[in-house]
């Protein structure tokens, strides 16, 4: 296929690879609804958020620090609500929920932006290897804090990744949550991006008999902040080459946005999807055993931290 192939092509949905979220949700109203979006200071989470306000959303826009979240929704036009949420740590996520139910936020999307990539050494948070912590532990506590604030129509939408691939060939390595058996740069990232789609798949499974619905997208290759730890050869690469093979932010950003508001997604639940299209995971991706486990797992992990 050639890039302009590529680029153009369509799914079934009547979007595809080169779609931007501005073009999926044109027409769409957003008019009363409430998106919480993590990440929302740089790459897929300002454009993910610039484009639900501008279709009348108000959005409740996480990063790091307060600072970061002002400036990110000051730079935007429509109806922001900033808030602090430092996924790597558990007094931060628990702030955030707190707060979101202290000003009464119902929400009808939680979308799941977040997150760190290929470190290139290991470090670590609370004993755990940090992207697993920060990607899987640190939305896990978040979207788990926040379900009674979910309308009965809401959707959580978990920013997964084709390198959920990468993963290990157990899936999760549960002896080895720390890194200190072994550490990967690529391959714990791809471990704490299958976490990402097993966390939807289960979360699906567990609002069986409710409208509410729960799904992981894989946004595509993009050059963007979430590649700074990335080595030097790699950033080379992405450099180098980036303008030919990479998606654009607004590119980047329209599966999320697209699952996260198509009014035809209503009753989609526990799907994966790329190019604003369903996709097939890896194998393990749907193993409803492996998910129960790592639910079971994180709900033991998060009791277990310090609760300030």
């Amino acid at each position: 296929m050639s890039l302009y192939e590529l680029f153009t092509s369509k799914g079934p949905s009547g979007f595809g690879y080169g779609s931007t979220a501005e073009q999926v949700t044109e027409g769409l109203s957003l008019t009363g609804k409430t998106v919480l979006v993590t990440g929302c200071n740089s790459g897929l989470g300002h454009e993910a958020m610039r484009v639900l306000a501008l279709r009348g959303a108000r959005v409740v826009g996480t990063a790091r620090t307060l600072e970061k979240a002002k400036a990110a929704c000051d730079g935007v036009k429509g109806e922001t609500v900033p808030l602090a949420c430092e996924l790597s740590d558990p007094k931060s996520v628990r702030a955030c929920v707190a707060e979101v139910k202290r000003l009464g936020l119902k929400l009808d999307v939680i979308l799941c932006n977040a997150g760190i990539m290929a470190l290139p050494k290991l470090e670590q948070a609370h004993g755990y290897e940090l992207q697993f912590f920060t990607n899987h532990i640190g939305h896990f506590m978040l979207v788990t804090g926040l379900l009674e604030q979910l309308t009965d129509t809401g959707r959580v939408v978990m920013l997964s990744s084709a390198a959920h691939t990468m993963a290990p060939k157990e899936g999760i390595q549960f002896d080895n949550l720390s890194g200190a058996k072994g550490y990967s740069d690529w391959k714990n990232y791809g471990q704490s991006k299958l976490a990402n789609l097993l966390f939807a798949k289960e979360l699906s499974r567990r609002f069986a008999g409710t409208k509410k619905t729960a799904n992981a997208v894989h946004p595509g290759v993009i050059q963007t902040n979430l590649g700074r730890h990335m080595n030097p050869v790699m950033g080379f690469f992405f450099g180098l080459f980036g303008p030919l093979v990479l998606k654009s932010v607004p590119q980047g950003a329209a599966t999320e946005v697209y699952v996260a508001t198509n009014p035809k997604l209503a009753d989609v639940t526990g799907r994966y999807f790329a190019d604003c299209n369903e996709a097939k995971s890896r194998a393990d991706g749907d193993d409803a055993a492996l998910a129960k486990k790592l639910w079971e797992v994180s709900e033991k992990i998060v009791s277990e931290l310090p609760a300030s």
